[in-house]
């Protein structure tokens, strides 16, 4: 398998490029709009064809660059079904499998930050790896106060969906802000200051007092997102 982890500062969005090598197959997950010519010079380096882009939910911090790709690529586009964008070619629901090559890529709804938020999880040679999107970070979690977010069900998508997993799962999120890169299950677990509550009614206590602002590009970003990329 090809892993690559490409980061937008802008937005401190981390896209990953995931590839099957045998067939030259390859999906990116969360790429940016700005970045869009850039992600193409990396597929054509490495001699990659780009078959799919994945989305893990409907971003509020940037655009996606779903749209422009599919333009450039012919790739196939896909978001949960629970999103609300007519223009996706095709929406991922709970535990489907998606092939990629002889890849195996698995959807895994974690709504809570937003309802259609999805993680991705993909074993290869009996390493586990989760793509996390914004549900869990690295010593964090996403925001769940917009969006049709939830802490309390952010809270069993994190704790009965995702680190039900080994806990030598490399943990791959959507964001970082302090350049952290990854983490793992066990790591998080231990760690991870928005885990350590004794229950679900503390972490929504937790979450809810959290008082962050909106983002900045949330009221372009949104509509922008259900629009492939439209502004």
């Amino acid at each position: 398998m090809i892993l690559e982890q490409f980061f937008e500062k802008e937005s401190s969005t981390y896209t990953y490029l995931i590839a099957d090598e045998q067939s030259a197959k390859a999906a990116l997950i969360d790429p940016v709009l700005e970045l869009s010519e850039f992600y193409i010079e990396q597929l054509n380096a490495r001699g990659l064809t780009l078959v799919y882009v994945l989305d893990t939910h409907t971003h509020a911090d940037h655009i996606s660059a779903n749209g422009k790709l599919r333009e450039l690529s012919g790739c196939t586009t896909y978001l949960g079904e629970e999103s609300h964008s007519e223009c996706i070619d095709k929406k991922f629901h709970h535990k489907q499998l998606i092939k990629l090559g002889n890849l195996n890529i698995t959807a895994l709804h974690t709504p809570g930050h937003t309802d259609d938020s999805y993680s991705f999880h993909v074993n290869n040679d009996k390493q586990d790896y989760l793509f996390t999107g914004d549900t869990l970070l690295i010593n964090g979690s996403g925001r769940t106060d917009f969006q049709q977010g939830d802490a309390g069900t952010q809270y069993h998508s994190i704790f009965d969906t995702l680190l039900s997993y080994p806990d030598s799962s490399i943990v791959l999120p959507g964001h970082d802000y302090h350049g952290q890169t990854q983490s793992t299950v066990a790591n998080e677990r231990a760690n991870n200051p928005r885990l350590q509550v004794k229950n679900k009614e503390a972490y929504i206590e937790l979450m809810n007092n959290l008082k962050l602002p909106n983002p900045k590009l949330m009221d372009i970003a949104v509509p922008a997102n259900q629009a492939c990329g439209k502004l």
